[in-house]
């Protein structure tokens, strides 16, 4: 396996459990990106740009067919729900700007969401996956999924299905709609183009929320979910009395409906999904761009003014659901729209806050050590919110930490 990047003096460790993604967890294509206290100390990329490109480059006849194109250093992919990490980053950062009252009505922005009894959701509500919309009455096709003004003219007419505040679970669909309906209204600008103004451009960043045609050569395939997860992978760690598996079998649950508001449900491989501005999913990056921008809520990148302050970033970790999950059966934790490190959505520690993207993505910061991660790949996977081979990843970074303590 041609592994291809640098990885800084110490942090070792996080190249060989990159490799060993290659040769004993099946990964096609990867790349990942870590920053210690604003500094780059690993950028690693290897194996083929799409999935679908012959056997995995892992396997026992010893790598990639010849025609397969490699992962190359400027290669992004679609990094589903890791996107709602850096979307959630948005209102916080209107919040820091005095535009946005996390205590405020969403109505007082957005008048028409307070139709069916959702008057009095609140923005932290909204954010914190309690507002009990994590389904539509009548899934939306892709044309009206990728219509900002139909799909978020839906979500507002929609009743919610638990009193609001009162519980929470993963709106794993519908947080595109809440989220871009909110920033549209507040600022006059979609989200896609508020990130690329605010963020991906200050900071040089190659991750989009809203593919631009001219990039989409850069954007390997995903490959289709693998039917058989790797030994030991336990997406979902706690072991509720029905597994989110088992109730995304039924087409009745919650769970299932949660992930199906779309329907059909959209081939991450079409270029008007990767187009759409959906802030809950379609997500663009590198792996690098993941990693510098979580670095850049933690402080100052490559002379890149930080984009949080100590406050923003006390408030980005704080805790406001946590429990019983509605939609995925166990115990998650969320901030204002990230979710925070727990059993569920293991990160690196207690101060960490990021997303995952179900199947493998995964970014985040953690304040406490200064390390901000970026994990992305091709090869899909059934887990939700724990990959084995993000996790790898993880435990590999804090084996360093632990030894340079």
């Amino acid at each position: 396996m041609d592994v291809q990047g640098t990885v800084a003096a110490g942090w070792e460790p996080v190249g060989d459990a990159f490799l060993r993604n290659f040769e004993q967890r099946g990964e096609r294509g990867a790349a990942v990106a870590v920053h210690h206290d604003g500094r780059r100390v690993v950028d690693l990329w290897a194996g083929t740009r799409d999935a679908d490109a012959g056997e995995a480059v892992g396997s026992a006849d010893g790598g990639a067919p010849a025609d397969a194109e490699p992962w190359r250093e400027e290669t992004a992919q679609v990094v589903r729900s890791a996107t709602k990490g850096v979307a959630s980053a948005v209102p916080l950062l209107l919040h820091q700007r005095g535009l946005l009252d996390p205590d405020a009505p969403v109505a007082a922005y957005w008048p028409e969401f307070k139709a069916a009894g959702k008057d009095r959701v609140t923005v932290r509500q909204l954010l914190a996956h309690r507002a009990g919309v994590p389904v539509l009455d009548r899934p939306l096709t892709l044309a009206e999924a990728v219509d900002l003004e139909t799909a978020t003219r839906a979500i507002a007419a929609q009743a919610p299905v638990w009193e609001p505040g009162t519980a929470h679970g993963y709106h794993a669909h519908t947080f595109s709609w809440l989220l871009s309906g909110l920033v549209h209204r507040v600022t006059g600008r979609t989200i896609g183009r508020w990130v690329a103004e605010e963020i991906a451009a200050p900071l040089g960043l190659d991750l989009w929320i809203g593919l631009p045609a001219a990039e989409a050569h850069r954007v390997g395939r995903l490959g289709p979910v693998a039917e058989i997860e790797p030994p030991g992978s336990g997406a979902l760690r706690l072991r509720p009395k029905r597994s989110v598996t088992e109730a995304y079998r039924d087409p009745d649950s919650l769970t299932r409906r949660a992930f199906g508001v779309i329907d059909p449900g959209p081939d991450e491989n079409d270029p008007v999904y990767r187009a759409a501005e959906l802030p809950g999913s379609a997500g663009v990056a590198t792996a690098r761009a993941l990693s510098r921008f979580y670095a850049a809520t933690l402080g100052p990148v490559d002379g890149a003014e930080r984009l949080f302050t100590p406050d923003t970033l006390a408030l980005a970790g704080t805790e406001q659901s946590a429990g019983a999950d509605r939609v995925l059966l166990v115990g998650t934790r969320f901030g204002l729209g990230h979710m925070l490190h727990g059993p569920a959505s293991p990160l690196l520690g207690p101060s960490s806050f990021g997303h995952p993207g179900r199947g493998g993505s995964l970014g985040f910061a953690d304040p406490e050590s200064g390390i901000a991660f970026g994990y992305v790949t091709n090869g899909m996977r059934k887990t939700v919110t724990a990959d084995p081979r993000a996790q790898s990843l993880v435990r590999a970074v804090g084996s360093v930490l632990a030894r340079t303590a």
